[in-house]
């Protein structure tokens, strides 16, 4: 594509309209606003324009003669030359629907006639910065994409020399020793050299009585996130920042190893108390807390650190090095960016964890699950319009176990893909049952939460479509509910996944909405039917009663992109008044039910119960 012209101080903006009146007005503000302005009163003329000179930004009303502005919208997106320059609709059309099919074919913004000339000015150029900053970083990726090639022809040319360079068998394996015990990144002494050194001073410990040490495991925060959003090299750069700055924490004789991905280990030896450990671990969180200027980006990072105090009772290295990284677990737990001093408590808490983890394996095996289900009420009819299955555990000997206990185990060790699948096979099961009584309001629907994991299986769609046929039911009465992390794993291959589902005319619901990564990028480009908003944020409505927090917020972007709205949590008759004042569709809550058993259900639904 030619970007010469985006060189010059002005912009270049083509208006197409068959009013002759529109293209003055518009031109003038835009060109009073300093930017080069090109007409078009046809498909003809706009196409000719832009042969002519690629524009920076198309301002296109839809009413148009012959070819109407969805039409010509769809062939500039569908044309590589003009597919990524930005179209902003202009209309005299103010319908949802007219707004929301002018997005679908690809339009950028969308202006209601008569114009308001300060939001037209305003609207231009936020798009035109926007197509800026996306130029800028394409070139920006070219120079990085030259840089890494020349690099690694550098780098190339290097080893070449250093194998030459390579004249004795001793310094052969000197230098394999030196690469076997340490850090290939960081160049920091990696596991196996740490696990001796501290073997050593766990020795010094037996030999000198006035001799002691410390540990610290530290993992870093939220790193899996900027090395999947950023890439690998921007996540290398990270970790070499944060060696450097860690180094910059210690003394010479501690060490510092690198134990894998982002855990860092640290032996503090010849310390007199615990608290010299603490001071560390403070001074560390304190310098993590601080940006990191990397080449390309700034990015802030914190880590969770666990203290275990070396002394001659532990019988092997390994062991204090468990308890070390036990300690991070529990620093991590209470909220991250903090540090904790393992004790001998933590350990059993392991033991029980791992002991929760065998009994879940058994459970699956033996498929100790229940669904519950609790109802999810129209707003506009106050009635039950169906239900959201949700799982529960019935252990042997604990009894019923809730799933904020057994579900993270579960999604750490993989059990949660037959866990989920039981539940969505139970859960269509019993639609397919409750749909046979006369008492079943029509339609209803069944809403199954599915996980993160599920979504790595390669067969995931073919599992859904063999439920769906074993149990006879519609599809269009199934809603799954998706949580914003799912979109950020892998975005091509989810929305493939997703784009299946909605083919098939399963509602696809985000589950949680706002209170994780939430970007109205994804709701653009992901087919989800309906946001659902998370319980914390229903129970702010009362504690900001004037303008009812973000809620109203989460329902305008829903509206506004054709999606419907649930609101879980809802618990009193003043949060149902608050969100039906501001039209929400439908909601769920111990207001209207708690979970229940399937058997009573039918019972629920027989009475008939009206909000």
């Amino acid at each position: 594509m030619n970007y010469d012209h985006l060189d010059s101080d002005k912009k270049d903006i083509l208006i197409i309209d068959d009013m002759a009146d529109n293209l003055r007005i518009l031109s003038s503000i835009l060109t009073k606003d300093g930017h080069n302005v090109r007409k078009a009163l046809n498909w003809q003329m706009a196409l000719t324009a832009t042969q002519a000179l690629l524009p920076d930004l198309i301002l296109l009303d839809i009413m148009m003669p012959e070819v109407d502005g969805y039409e010509i919208c769809q062939t500039f997106k569908a044309w590589q030359l003009t597919a990524d320059i930005p179209v902003i609709f202009i209309s005299a059309l103010d319908d949802v629907f007219d707004k929301v099919k002018a997005f679908r074919v690809g339009g950028v913004d969308y202006i209601t006639k008569p114009f308001e000339f300060q939001e037209v000015l305003v609207r231009v150029q936020n798009q035109l910065a926007l197509r800026s900053a996306r130029l800028e970083i394409l070139k920006l990726n070219m120079e990085l994409e030259h840089r890494v090639k020349q690099r690694t022809a550098e780098l190339e040319k290097t080893l070449q020399k250093l194998q030459q360079e390579i004249t004795s068998r001793q310094k052969l394996q000197s230098k394999l020793l030196d690469i076997a015990l340490h850090d290939s990144l960081t160049g920091l002494p990696n596991r196996v050299l740490f696990i001796r050194r501290l073997e050593n001073a766990l020795n010094r410990t037996q030999q000198e009585s006035s001799y002691q040490f410390a540990v610290l495991f530290l993992d870093c925060d939220r790193f899996k996130v900027v090395n999947d959003s950023l890439g690998h090299q921007v996540g290398d750069e990270l970790l070499l920042a944060i060696a450097h700055r860690l180094q910059g924490c210690l003394i010479p004789i501690d060490t510092l190893a690198r134990l894998g991905g982002d855990e860092f280990g640290i032996i503090l030896e010849n310390i007199t108390d615990i608290n010299i450990a603490i001071q560390v671990a403070e001074r560390i969180l304190q310098q993590l807390s601080l940006a990191f200027k990397l080449s390309r980006y700034e990015v802030f990072m914190n880590a969770s650190i666990g203290i275990s105090w070396g002394n001659k009772y532990y019988d092997r290295p390994e062991y204090l090095l468990r308890d070390a990284d036990t300690a991070m677990h529990q620093s991590k737990a209470q909220g991250r960016g903090k540090y904790h001093v393992f004790d001998p408590g933590m350990h059993q808490k392991a033991i029980q964890l791992l002991e929760l983890e065998n009994d879940l394996r058994r459970a699956v095996e033996r498929q100790e699950f229940l669904v519950y289900y609790q109802a999810i009420v129209s707003l506009t009819t106050g009635k039950i319009s169906g239900f959201e299955a949700l799982v529960r555990w019935q252990h042997p000997i604990r009894g019923l176990v809730y799933p904020g206990e057994f579900i993270p185990v579960a999604e750490e060790t993989g059990l949660i893909n037959p866990i989920n699948t039981w539940v969505l096979q139970s859960a269509c099961h019993q639609l397919s049952i409750w749909q046979h009584y006369p008492v079943t309001p029509q339609p209803l629907t069944i809403s199954v939460n599915l996980s993160a994991k599920l979504f790595s299986q390669p067969n995931l769609v073919e599992q859904i479509d063999r439920i769906i046929y074993e149990n006879q039911i519609n599809p269009v009465y199934l809603e799954l509910e998706i949580t914003e992390t799912v979109i950020m794993e892998n975005t091509n291959a989810i929305k493939i996944i997703l784009q299946q589902l909605k083919q098939r005319e399963i509602k696809l619901i985000m589950d949680d909405f706002g209170t994780g990564y939430s970007s109205l990028s994804y709701l653009h480009n992901f087919p989800f039917d309906a946001l659902k908003i998370d319980q914390s944020f229903v129970k702010r409505m009362q504690q900001n009663k004037e303008n009812m927090g973000l809620v109203p917020a989460m329902i305008g972007i829903a509206n506004s992109m054709g999606m419907s709205v649930i609101a879980e949590g809802v618990e009193t008759q003043e949060q149902l008044a608050q969100l039906r004042s501001l039209n929400c569709d439908f909601a769920q809550g111990y207001l209207f039910s708690k979970p229940i058993e399937q058997q009573l259900v039918l019972k629920l639904l027989a009475a008939a119960p009206q909000w």
